[in-house]
């Protein structure tokens, strides 16, 4: 299962900021509008304990 979401919200508000905090990442958070044109794509783990026991039931490698 994957889920994919956005940051949205308007120029200067810290959405680059929040981006660096969730992913561990060094992308440019400058103090001015329109710094960020570009997406920026990050990959964060979301561990989930039911998985362990999904694959356990089911006899999942």
């Amino acid at each position: 299962m994957s889920l994919t979401l956005g940051i949205v919200g308007l120029p200067n508000v810290g959405k680059s900021t929040l981006f660096n905090a969730l992913t561990h990442n060094d992308v440019l958070a400058a103090n001015y509008p329109f710094a960020t044109i570009d997406p920026n794509i990050g990959v964060v783990p979301l561990p989930d304990p039911r998985l362990a026991q999904l694959a356990s039931v089911f006899g999942s490698q």
